[in-house]
């Protein structure tokens, strides 16, 4: 029974316990055992609850409600559970993975394949109490994009991005961590939005990070796309591929910018910046000219040697 009494209805597919293994949610977890984690499954639109009607994954008669009951049971897996990890199902995925494996759609035990199939673990989100229809499940429909990113990112670098980053990647990967540093250290503090394109085969390379910086030099990113932001990097670094990267927003102090306390004064240290830099492969270099990606313009960046 859910928490007002009424019926629990099932909101979707879920898996839980250690991998590789897998758990319905109904099975009790053991007390000794301390890796138990909760992973489901949450249908993040109108169009997807109605599309992933025919596979019976809920019986609730429409997606608000769909929404509150998945809501109350993370709530009750987060009291029950060691870990719960989130991930967007999507059905196009879902079917196309069934279609590869031979599975039928309607049985539990496909669905539960797919939320733990190794490759989507970079969809997963750990889930802390946030709340779902807010910020959370808009992360989710991200954390799949940025997925499907890391995917190709992976490719180019022959699989090595996950296998414990090989030493060339490794080192690879912590030179694009430091172009991002780089650009963070010399925009200061403020609220700001980093764009990056890369020219790569199979298809452009995208990725996106909302960043808050404070006064003192904190940093606020969520982690799933600074990983992407990263991967992303490496992957035109150590391909040599042309990039091209936008890092725009309110240049100021990101505690005023972030709701904290606000006067005529402070208002006045706000002002928009936009910078922009290009890599042809080994480096990344102010553009030589204002440039505009995914329809924001910008201006030449500062020089990223400079900035210590």
């Amino acid at each position: 029974m859910s928490r007002n009494g009424r019926a629990r209805r099932t909101p979707d597919c879920t898996a839980a316990g250690p991998r590789p293994r897998t758990r319905s949610r109904h099975e009790r977890r053991r007390a000794d055992s301390a890796d138990q984690a909760f992973v489901i499954g949450v249908l993040t639109s109108a169009a997807d609850f109605e599309r992933a009607g025919a596979w019976r994954l809920s019986d609730a008669p429409d997606f608000e409600s769909y929404l509150r009951d998945t809501a109350e049971l993370l709530d009750e897996a987060r009291r029950g559970f060691d870990t719960v990890r989130v991930r967007m199902f999507h059905p196009q995925d879902f079917e196309e993975f069934c279609l590869l494996h031979g599975l039928d759609p309607a049985e539990p035990g496909a669905r539960d394949r797919y939320l733990v199939n190794p490759p989507l673990q970079t969809q997963l989100l750990a889930y802390q109490g946030e709340e779902l229809i807010g910020d959370f499940v808009p992360r989710l429909v991200r954390a799949r994009d940025n997925g499907l990113t890391l995917r190709h990112a992976d490719l180019l670098l022959d699989g090595g991005l996950y296998e414990e980053h090989g030493r060339a990647v490794r080192e690879t990967y912590q030179r694009g961590a430091e172009v991002f540093r780089r650009m963070l250290v010399g925009a200061g503090s403020g609220v700001y939005e980093l764009r990056l394109a890369v020219d790569a085969p199979g298809g452009r390379l995208t990725a996106t990070a909302r960043v808050l910086q404070w006064e003192d030099g904190v940093v606020r990113v969520n982690d799933e796309d600074l990983e992407l932001i990263c991967a992303v990097l490496c992957a035109g670094l150590a391909r040599e591929l042309p990039a091209l990267a936008v890092l725009h927003g309110t240049r100021g102090s990101a505690v005023a910018g972030a709701g904290g306390p606000r006067d005529g004064a402070a208002d006045q240290c706000f002002h928009r910046a936009a910078w922009a830099w290009a890599s042809g492969g080994r480096d990344w270099a102010p553009t030589a000219a204002p440039v505009r990606l995914d329809g924001v313009a910008a201006e030449p960046g500062y020089s990223l040697g400079t900035v210590r």
